[in-house]
């Protein structure tokens, strides 16, 4: 079968105006002749009746105290109403569907609630209504454990239930639809003439999406690439086609590839650096100082190590935290709070002299401090004040010629 994966964001659900969109997407799509799973997030936002984000506030304004296998249990009601809702309108505009939950459409997880992986799919349910000619639409977010418990996939989960429903299924392609025409160059609060891409690798948009941009999560990316299904990012309110995320190879049959070295700029704010100077002799500060972390749970990035001390990141949230693990440590380590990363990715960067120059450069014209910086072959991360990033952000996107 020619089989197609749409997946539509709670925005898209949101308002009338905004759902009679997802039916003209889904009219659209079987006018091309594609048998048609479509894969549906919690309806609106935080403060909006049916949102994940307004369920989590029911729990904490009675008792906050409700077990994960329970939270769960109530988190999946937001995508069964979505699911329903969206199946009634189908049937009302003539257009033969049946809505499944996330275990009936056969996803099977461990038992990590909250944040589950998904352990294997048997689209066979699916793939037998797609023969009967029916619309599938199945609530994303979820799935079960061997034992039929519910579960949830944590944050981004229906984007990533839609690419592994795109992998068991063979789908021909994962349409994600979001509030934005594609993935852009830059976010366009901060940048008013970021552009959007036509197609990126799997790669720069999994770079971009795990360091701040939002429009796919990269849990999703990675499932996609892993199975080789091209995904498109589009807008649940126009037809523009969208960002088609696929292999560099294809991108090079289709005459697609960009001679590039800067795909886009992307940003995360609330980051604290920690800084710990090692004593005379003391080599195994390193050590110490990580361990006490892990034991606290507390995510570490932008590590840099060497004999003098460590010098490493955390969100602002954790700071307090990781300054009392360390104080037991007997450390006093360096803070400055509320800073940003800021990451320049490409995957044509790599080998190329003179990227981080352009970078120093750009930032040093506008008076910016770079605190710290980092790279791989694909990206170049570099940490400053909260206050600069907005400007950075700017000042990069146009060093780079990204708004042409």
């Amino acid at each position: 079968m020619k089989i197609l994966v749409q997946k539509f964001g709670g925005t898209s659900l949101s308002t009338a105006e905004a759902r009679a969109n997802v039916i003209e997407h889904i009219q659209d799509a079987l006018n091309q002749e594609y048998k048609l799973v479509v894969v549906v997030s919690a309806m609106g936002r935080k403060g909006e009746p049916y949102a994940t984000d307004t369920l989590l506030d029911l729990i904490s304004k009675n008792g906050d105290c409700l077990p994960a296998r329970e939270k769960d249990l109530l988190l999946c009601c937001g995508e069964f109403i979505s699911a329903a809702t969206l199946c009634s309108l189908l049937h009302a505009n003539g257009i033969p569907a049946v809505a499944l939950t996330g275990a009936q459409a056969g996803i099977q997880t461990n038992d990590d609630y909250g944040n589950a992986q998904i352990v294997s799919i048997v689209p066979n349910r699916i793939l037998d209504l797609l023969e009967q000619g029916n619309v599938v639409i199945v609530a994303g977010f979820q799935g079960q454990t061997s034992g039929g418990d519910l579960t949830t996939l944590g944050r981004g989960g229906s984007d990533t239930s839609a690419t592994a429903l795109g992998a068991a299924l063979k789908a021909e392609i994962v349409d994600i639809f979001t509030d934005v025409s594609g993935i852009l160059t830059a976010d366009p609060r901060i940048v008013e003439d970021a552009k959007p891409l036509d197609v990126v690798s799997y790669t720069e948009i999994c770079n971009m999406a795990h360091l701040g941009a939002k429009v796919i999560h990269p849990r999703a990316v990675e499932m996609a690439m892993q199975a080789g299904i091209p995904v498109r990012v589009r807008s649940t309110f126009n037809k523009h086609p969208g960002t088609l995320v696929t292999h560099p190879e294809a991108m090079k049959q289709s005459g697609t590839l960009h001679d590039r070295f800067v795909t886009g700029i992307a940003h995360v704010p609330g980051i604290s650096q920690i800084r710990v100077a090692a004593q005379e002799g003391a080599f195994d500060l390193q050590l110490r100082v990580f361990k006490a972390m892990a034991r606290e749970r507390i995510s570490v990035d932008f590590i840099n190590v060497n004999p003098s001390g460590v010098v490493y990141t955390v969100f602002d949230q954790e700071t307090d935290r990781a300054l009392k693990a360390l104080a037991e440590l007997g450390l006093t380590p360096l803070i400055t709070s509320h800073c940003a990363k800021v990451s320049i990715v490409g995957g044509g960067m790599n080998g190329v002299p003179g990227i981080m120059a352009t970078i120093v450069e750009a930032l040093t014209d506008q008076d910016i401090q770079i605190l710290q910086s980092a790279d791989s072959n694909t990206t170049i991360w570099v940490l400053v004040q909260g206050e600069d990033m907005a400007r950075a952000v700017r000042a990069l996107h146009r060093k780079f010629n990204l708004h042409k």
